[in-house]
């Protein structure tokens, strides 16, 4: 049997291939082609490890379009923070879609980093109410930080960003990240002082609880739950989710993954129809989710292999142009 030659692309070399791209208009074409039809993408197959439930997930995806075909293995381990290790860690493979064959195994940390990040501003994009002045950030970890990185390029509009966290002491995120964005960064006592006002909450904590109260969120509001990616896990108020109008990025994985919805639908608060629309389908269509200026709407997001697999098919082409990389024979 002929030996593969794999190309083996470091944390680094993947940041030297992404630098400088556009990878908001790159989720929009990926979510857009999903909510088309033209990805074929299982649900998340999840294998929990240990008596803290951490996770080893599996997230394939074919983009035919694209001739991508991957896989992300990813962990979630939140007890890393004890011994000074970030709580997840990915890896993506991808695949000849013609043969089968090995071509590239690649960091995807910075991936899921990155690709979440935008996936939130093309969120922003369509379902925010211009002009975004005022920001809630709940959360201080890497996703933090991707998406103040991200939303604040998307919404320059954004004058102010109050973040508040759950678990860290603010003052060193603010020091640090505070001279990296245009708006001026605000360290939160309270969850409900951020988000009182707010024309854009985004939540990117590790909490299993709701850390958002319906009554702190102003009508016209865009909430952005990034967090909460297993059933049994809520980030939102379940008054909250009921009242808004609910934006997912898959309706398949979020009938099964999504504490949030899942739980609301076994509580008889609400049923599989009140999810509005994926946002692909609304990126695609132009179509506006909401029905009145007052309308708070909620999006969804948890994450899919087919952003991974879009992002690292650009990050192989990439390295393939530029010579990043190492090669390997199996």
């Amino acid at each position: 049997m002929a030996a593969s030659t794999v190309r083996l692309l470091t944390h680094h070399d993947v940041c030297r291939a992404l630098a400088g791209v556009d990878l908001v208009s790159l989720m929009e074409r990926a979510l857009g082609a999903l909510s088309a039809g033209e990805v074929v993408q299982p649900i998340r197959s999840s294998l929990l490890v240990g008596p803290e439930r951490a996770v080893l997930g599996l997230m394939p995806a074919h983009i035919a379009s694209r001739a991508a075909l991957g896989a992300k293995l990813v962990t979630v381990f939140n007890s890393n923070g004890a011994r000074g290790l970030p709580s997840h860690f990915a890896t993506i493979l991808l695949f000849d879609d013609q043969t089968g064959m090995l071509r590239a195994v690649m960091d995807g940390s910075h991936i899921t980093e990155v690709r979440t990040a935008a996936v939130s501003a093309v969120a922003v994009r369509h379902l925010a109410q211009a002009p975004v002045r005022r920001m809630a950030l709940f959360g201080s970890g890497a996703q933090a930080r991707s998406h103040l990185h991200a939303i604040a390029t998307e919404s320059p509009s954004i004058d102010e960003v109050r973040v508040w966290s759950p678990r860290a002491d603010l003052s060193a995120f603010v020091r640090e990240l505070a001279p990296e964005v245009a708006p001026t960064l605000v360290a939160s006592p309270t969850p409900e002082a951020a988000a009182r006002e707010a024309d854009l909450i985004v939540l990117v904590t590790a909490s299993p609880q709701p850390v958002l109260e319906r009554r702190w969120v102003s009508d016209g509001a865009l909430v952005v739950s990034v967090g909460a990616c297993r059933h049994d896990h809520r980030e939102m108020d379940p008054d909250l989710v009921a009242a808004a109008r609910l934006v997912v990025d898959s309706r398949d994985a979020a009938l099964v993954e999504s504490g949030d919805i899942v739980q609301g639908i076994a509580e008889g608060r609400f049923g599989p129809d009140h999810i509005r629309a994926e946002l692909g389908a609304l990126v695609r269509s132009g179509v506006p989710v909401r029905e009145s200026a007052t309308d708070i709407v909620v999006f969804k997001s948890l994450g899919l292999a087919v952003e991974d697999v879009a992002v690292a098919h650009l990050v192989f082409e990439r390295a393939l142009a530029d010579d990043l990389g190492t090669q390997v024979s199996l």
